[in-house]
């Protein structure tokens, strides 16, 4: 919970600045690829929620930062690989991020404009998030807790968005992220357990991905910013 009093912290210490911004919630769901159970990409199966800030510097770009818990569980009884299936472990893990980066619009949002526009855009930025540590046990196949780990995850979303009404903006986005961790499912335990071979598996390679989908809704306020040019 700690990402979540910084992120409201954050918020309010904003609100002195006389700019637009927007301020909502992030309704989705998620899903993980990595060493257990299927590798489809875009498969929400857990949910994801959340709170979302932006403030609009432009019409083409916005500084974004949200803070996101979500559930990630994985089965390898869902993999279509046989020898996954017959291995059989599975894992439930629990996501907090927080995320900062720049989300730019490939059209003109201008929320001086009353009428209602659409735009696709991209969001660029960093993560950071925390998780739970576990390691599975090769004999009972089951999942043994030792803790937490914080890691960082490189983002990057895609969505479309519009505003029905000066007031508020709604929009749908798939962002896929890249953790610089291969521990999110289990399979590469740090210490006191990094050095046991039975306890690691998979492709120590490749790290684990996770996936939001979802939609967001924000409302507006704020002194509008003047979008001219000189």
């Amino acid at each position: 919970m700690k990402i979540f009093v910084f992120f409201i912290t954050f918020n309010f210490s904003l609100l002195s600045f006389s700019q637009f911004h927007e301020l909502g919630g992030f309704f989705g769901g998620s899903n993980y690829i990595g060493d257990i159970g299927s590798t489809n990409y875009i498969s929400p199966n857990n949910y994801a929620i959340g709170l979302i800030y932006k403030w609009n510097m432009t019409t083409r770009y916005s500084f974004r930062a949200s803070a996101i818990m979500a559930n990630i569980k994985k089965s390898d009884y869902t993999s279509s690989n046989i020898n996954r299936f017959i291995r059989s472990y599975k894992f439930d893990n629990n996501i907090q991020e927080f995320s900062g980066g720049l989300e730019i619009n490939f059209e003109d949002f201008n929320l001086h404009n009353p009428e209602t526009k659409f735009t696709p855009f991209i969001f660029l930025g960093i993560n950071y998030f925390s998780y739970d540590l576990f390691y599975h046990d090769p004999t009972t196949r089951s999942s043994v807790s030792y803790g937490e780990d914080e890691s960082i995850s490189i983002p990057i979303i895609f969505g479309v968005k519009t505003n029905p009404s000066p007031l508020f903006v709604i929009g749908f986005e798939i962002g896929a992220r890249y953790a610089l961790t291969d521990n999110i499912d289990g399979s590469n335990p740090v210490e006191p357990f990094s050095n046991n071979d039975n306890l690691i598996f998979g492709n120590i390679n490749n790290n684990d991905w996770y996936v939001f989908t979802g939609i967001t809704i924000s409302f507006t306020f704020g002194d509008l910013p003047c979008y001219c040019k000189e």
